[in-house]
């Protein structure tokens, strides 16, 4: 919708200018387009965020965290700059603050990091690309041996044995033919 607005400046200033219209109230000044322009310029990397994650081809979990990742550091980067008015900048460290509050609750699941560990582009160097804590990077790759542990490990061993079995019972029909 910005874009759009940015756009057309000059037809929608002409058509709020105009007296018959009954527009005027909506008529911007010229501090108020360079605002808007600000916030298209600083809401961009939500558009293209939400444009990839609407995508035809649909992404996976191993793409949330690094997404994540790339949004905080251009807020991160749009606030510490201070190339937008204060106004801007202030909402974009809220967004920056919201935005870190959702990324904590990762940390609630184990599935996000288990996603990026088995990711064969991530495994746990993206973890320390990232600058994680030793210890962060630790704890995903425990998790990753826990859960196989627990719940792989041994059905794998399991399905050996039951294979074997079925040879042995299928040898003894054969035999027995």
């Amino acid at each position: 919708m910005l874009d759009f607005a940015i756009r057309y400046q000059k037809v929608i200033d002409h058509i709020t200018g105009e007296r018959d219209s009954n527009l005027r109230d909506y008529e911007l000044h010229r501090r108020e387009w360079e605002i808007a322009t600000e916030l298209r310029n600083a809401l961009r990397i939500f558009k293209d965020a939400t444009l990839f994650f609407s995508r035809e081809v649909v992404p996976n979990l191993a793409m949330v965290i690094p997404a994540m990742d790339h949004i905080n550091e251009s807020l991160g980067t749009s606030v510490e700059s201070r190339r937008y008015s204060p106004g801007v900048t202030a909402a974009l460290g809220v967004g920056k603050w919201t935005l870190n509050r959702y990324y904590s609750k990762t940390d609630l699941s184990e599935t996000y990091r288990i996603a990026m560990v088995l990711h064969p582009r991530h495994k746990l160097a993206y973890f320390r690309r990232a600058d994680w804590p030793d210890d962060w990077i630790k704890t995903a790759e425990t998790i990753v041996r826990t859960v196989y542990e627990l719940n792989y490990k041994n059905a794998a061993q399991h399905e050996q044995v039951r294979l074997n079995y079925l040879i042995y019972q299928s040898s003894l029909l054969t035999s027995s033919c």
